[in-house]
């Protein structure tokens, strides 16, 4: 898909689209509402500031989107942005499991990373760190995850990136 693409798709089309970068459904609007985007780096722009307008609800939304870390991947974007647990060892396996459990007990939803070029251990040296935030703390870090992982995946549909 090109930017034209995704300018011309009717809203629903095109909130289905913006939903695999973002499971936020208000973000999506949002941004389907703010079209015709210019070019990339306006609708990057664009996506930054609505994603920091949302409330906790609408990230928490977009978070339940994503697979667990080390968990079984549900996409191709997932599997690929993922792709450091494919060498992990298994004790850094155990470990990553123990800790999202203990995250999610800890803060109520899925440890979320922008898993991008980081190894198992990297995301369980991250994990293991976070755990010692306070809630509200670690919200404000995850959504900032979240939109690091949305503006790759608008990159990835705009240029045809699978």
């Amino acid at each position: 898909m090109q930017l034209d693409d995704l300018n011309r798709l009717d809203a629903d089309d095109a909130v289905r689209e913006l939903r695999r970068c973002c499971g936020s459904t208000r973000w999506a609007q949002l941004m389907a509402a703010a079209r015709p985007f210019a070019n990339e780096a306006a609708m990057i722009d664009c996506a930054d500031v609505i994603w920091w307008s949302l409330d906790a609800p609408d990230w928490l939304e977009a978070f339940s989107a994503h697979p667990k870390i080390g968990g079984p991947t549900t996409t191709r974007w997932s599997a690929q942005e993922q792709s450091g647990m494919d060498s992990a060892a298994a004790a850094i396996s155990d470990r990553l499991a123990r800790g999202n459990r203990e995250y999610e007990a800890r803060f109520g939803y899925i440890f979320i990373i922008c898993a991008t070029g980081k190894s198992a251990a990297e995301m369980l040296e991250a994990l293991e760190r976070r755990l010692g935030n306070t809630p509200d703390r670690e919200l404000g870090i995850a959504a900032g995850e979240q939109r690091a992982i949305t503006r790759l995946r608008l990159a990835r549909l705009i240029e045809h990136r699978s």
